[in-house]
């Protein structure tokens, strides 16, 4: 069994899905202005997309414990690339929300079940340097998804992005199917549906990594969901430009990524948390009082980025170990909490940017 193999393949399947996932925040003016909708009003796409992304976290967990992580993943890419494909073709704030939705409905096994194989198949001393590696990559697509994306948006149209994404994630599908085969994936027929969320939520230790991982979303994606506006706002850059300065968020969680393992084997856990958590919110505190230095809010954004993958990837490590055999109900949780979070926080950031500006 090759690890770094199998990193990869999920890794791939996680760069194309964040790829997506993320792409909404740089191209929000200009699908704003293509459907005739005010840009508070088109941050709608962004919550369509995230608490459907949330919710069934919850569905595919306890379905990988199930019936088999790798299967779960495979399947719901190829209903991924469906949704990706379809919000090209969208001409309404409606039904773009609507493809957005069931995008993000597929979306949400990739992630909390790749980390829960991770935690099947890695050693828990290595554990955090391979989840923050599965991160960094998939990160990375959320990186280059900026650049990319605003980059279409600018020289082609928003739709352009989708298609292109698409074809991304058509890709990734089959390199699942063809290549992935040779991913262990057990199945437990007994696992239960309900229960875990349970046992997990009751236990002090769990309930508190939860709820961290909540405030996380809320404050860390409420605030990245509006940077892209917020730039455009402030400066009237294109689209181009707002994709490469969002960019910095990915390398800097790149390399947030490739780090954050070998901090926690010298520093602690705990110590690795809390540098990150303050990073965020030094970059909170830049947009807040010198959003008006460019400067400055492109180091907020990389702050931003390195905040998220250290506190993540650490918080990520911590659950793992919450329950080994409905591991996939363990991580799902936490991506229910961090993405609902991060819906909650958008709609915050709608009325907070509908009155700045």
């Amino acid at each position: 069994m090759n690890i770094k193999r199998i990193l990869l393949v999920l890794g791939l399947a996680g760069f194309t899905v964040m790829a997506d996932n993320w792409v909404v925040s740089p191209i929000l003016p200009a699908i704003s202005k293509s459907i005739g909708t005010p840009v508070v009003t088109a941050g709608f796409l962004i919550t369509a997309y995230m608490i459907p992304f949330g919710l069934f976290q919850l569905v595919f967990g306890p379905l990988a414990d199930r019936f088999g992580k790798r299967q779960i993943i495979n399947l719901a890419m190829a209903l991924f690339t469906v949704g990706t494909g379809l919000t090209a073709l969208g001409t309404t704030l409606f039904n773009l929300g609507v493809y957005r939705a069931l995008t993000g409905i597929f979306a949400a096994s990739v992630m909390p079940v790749s980390l829960a194989l991770i935690g099947d198949l890695v050693p828990l001393a290595e554990r955090q340097a391979a989840i923050g590696t599965f991160l960094g990559i998939s990160f990375l697509g959320q990186g280059l998804s900026m650049a990319i994306g605003g980059s279409i948006a600018y020289f082609v149209s928003w739709r352009g992005v989708f298609l292109t994404y698409a074809v991304l994630a058509l890709a990734s599908t089959l390199l699942l199917f063809a290549v992935g085969k040779k991913i262990p994936s057990a199945r437990n027929p007994k696992s239960e549906f309900v229960a875990p969320y349970f046992r997990l939520l009751s236990t002090g230790k769990s309930f508190r990594t939860y709820f961290v991982v909540l405030i996380e979303g809320i404050f860390l994606l409420g605030s990245f969901s509006y940077l892209g506006a917020f730039i455009e706002h402030s400066y009237h850059f294109n689209n181009l430009n707002i994709g490469l300065i969002l960019t910095g968020f990915g390398i800097a969680a790149v390399i947030g990524g490739r780090i954050s393992g070998k901090l926690a084997s010298k520093l602690g856990q705990k110590k690795v948390l809390l540098a990150g958590l303050i990073s965020a919110t030094l970059a909170d505190a830049l947009f807040y009082a010198q959003g008006s230095v460019i400067s400055l809010v492109i180091i907020g954004v990389a702050l931003l980025g390195l905040g998220f993958m250290l506190a993540h990837s650490t918080l990520l490590t911590i659950a793992t170990e919450f329950a080994s055999k409905a591991r996939g109900a363990a991580m799902s949780l936490v991506a229910f909490f961090f993405m609902g979070g991060g819906g909650v926080g958008t709609a915050i950031g709608s009325r907070l940017i509908s009155r700045a500006c």
